[in-house]
């Protein structure tokens, strides 16, 4: 059985999985660049090692990082996401010293990777895809005729790409022509390599999940669907499960296929299947996550199941504890990641120290987070600090206690999206519970809120006003 496992990776996903292990009795081991030496995971984990001075270099070196698991004397690692969650190389490593890596095996992680072979491999199993190139393009000359062949507009997307980069929508062969070494240097830059392919752009779909958890004993279910249509340039900000855009027989019918993909692949521990419904009620599949999501939270809320501490159990070789029929989803859940951003500056992010921090609570009230107040938030990482979920037996008592709980979190020191969030669930279309990925373009108003001055800023306003008045 799995004594003691190192978290590759840092911040509220570090966190998540350390309270996984201490409810398991397994030793956590959390690993830190210098930038994160006052983390929270740090400080949470039974054993904690420097990874050195580079705020990114040292959770990018699977080898190193193996290595350490190995002297620690861990019999296990999870990665996470990001970083090399998906990067077959550290399974390998993994499995090559004897660690057991938790997440899909390293070919399952290369495959559903590489778009292409993801497209060849689902097109095999019967699961609908979006026209489009089925190998990599040679030059943008082969772009252009496919385009052409398929209509516009078109997506351009790196073919090892994930999280929502190296993707350009092309509406004429103009944009195609512009975009094309753009996204071949995009390809480069973040993923090492620089194959493009060419599909079919779903105009403004609906893009729907579906979380599956596959055991080595051939067993594999899903636990429902999530709704990630609210989006800014392909990135996630709010998600929700299950969706309430769909008919229970569009819910039976998605998580089937997904079932069915993760199946003709051979996946085994938690995944992802996404898709994405167009306006015909059409679902397409899009890309398969071999990691855990950000978005994994929701699921558990609707559903009960620990998924992380599920991954931990398939890992050590044991069956999935639950049958297809055995699994309900209860309510709805609604996740809002906190991002240190600034919305009405083009989200530009909002680094620095976090100078005070209220968490908010109640019934329904879930927060994952690796902030407090004092903690610097460091430029180096995603601008993601937190992850307020909340959940509710229906859509419209989710919607407010989202209000609600949206309006007791408070963070001073930094600009974050919380009160965009609670423009958007004040909206009535996003009330109404119809919605697509246009939705943020689609309402730039949304972005005309007045921000509440901080009391710190308030405070230091009147002291200076009593200061010139008193002629100190």
């Amino acid at each position: 059985m799995i004594k003691k496992i190192l978290v590759a990776n840092r911040g509220e996903i570090a966190v998540r999985i350390i309270r996984a292990c201490k409810e398991m009795g397994i030793r956590s081991v959390a690993i830190y660049a210098d930038a994160d030496r006052h983390a929270l995971h740090v400080k949470k984990a039974d054993e904690s090692y420097n990874i050195g001075s580079d705020p990114v270099v040292g959770y990018l070196n699977a080898h190193s990082i193996v290595n350490l698991a190995v002297a620690s004397g861990c019999d296990a690692l999870h990665p996470g996401y990001g970083f090399l969650s998906e990067n077959p190389v550290l399974a390998e490593v993994c499995s090559r010293r004897g660690i057991k890596f938790i997440g899909p095996s390293p070919e399952v992680i290369h495959q559903m990777g590489d778009k292409i072979a993801a497209r060849q491999a689902m097109l095999k199993a019967g699961i609908p895809v979006t026209p489009g190139s089925d190998h990599n393009l040679e030059d943008v000359e082969e772009a252009r005729v496919l385009a052409n062949s398929i209509g516009y507009p078109v997506m351009l997307k790196a073919t090892n790409g994930g999280g929502g980069r190296g993707i350009r929508r092309c509406d004429s062969e103009d944009d195609l022509m512009k975009n094309y070494e753009r996204v071949v240097s995009e390809a480069s830059k973040a993923f090492g390599k620089p194959e493009v392919f060419i599909e079919k752009c779903v105009v403004n779909p609906k893009h729907i999940e579906v979380q599956i958890i596959g055991d080595s004993h051939g067993d594999c279910v899903h636990l429902y669907e999530r709704d990630c249509s609210i989006q800014r340039r392909n990135q996630k900000l709010i998600e929700i499960a299950p969706s309430p855009q769909l008919s229970d027989a569009q819910r039976e019918y998605i998580g089937k296929l997904a079932v069915r993909a993760a199946k003709a692949v051979g996946y085994v521990n938690a995944g992802t299947v996404e898709f994405l419904l167009d306006q015909d009620n059409q679902f397409y599949f899009m890309e398969m996550n071999t990691r855990l999501q950000v978005e994994h939270c929701i699921t558990e809320n609707i559903t009960g199941i620990d998924i992380v501490q599920e991954q931990i159990r398939i890992a050590d070789g044991l069956p999935l504890q639950y049958k297809q029929e055995e699994i309900r989803h209860r309510g709805f859940a609604m996740e809002f990641r906190i991002n240190a951003e600034d919305p009405k500056n083009s989200f530009l992010p909002s680094f620095g120290r976090i100078t005070r921090y209220y968490a908010p609570g109640g019934p329904g009230v879930r927060v994952d987070a690796a902030m407090y107040s004092g903690y610097t938030i460091p430029p180096y990482y995603d601008s993601m600090c937190a992850k307020l979920i909340v959940w509710n037996l229906s859509w419209e008592g989710v919607i407010e206690r989202g209000l609600r709980a949206l309006d007791d979190m408070a963070v001073y020191g930094v600009k974050t999206t919380i009160p965009y969030y609670k423009e958007i669930l004040r909206n009535p279309d996003f009330r109404s519970g119809k919605f697509n990925t246009s939705f943020v373009d689609a309402h730039p108003e949304l972005l005309e809120y007045s921000v509440r001055r901080p009391p710190e800023m308030t405070a230091a306003a009147i002291s200076a006003a009593l200061a010139a008045h008193l002629g100190m």
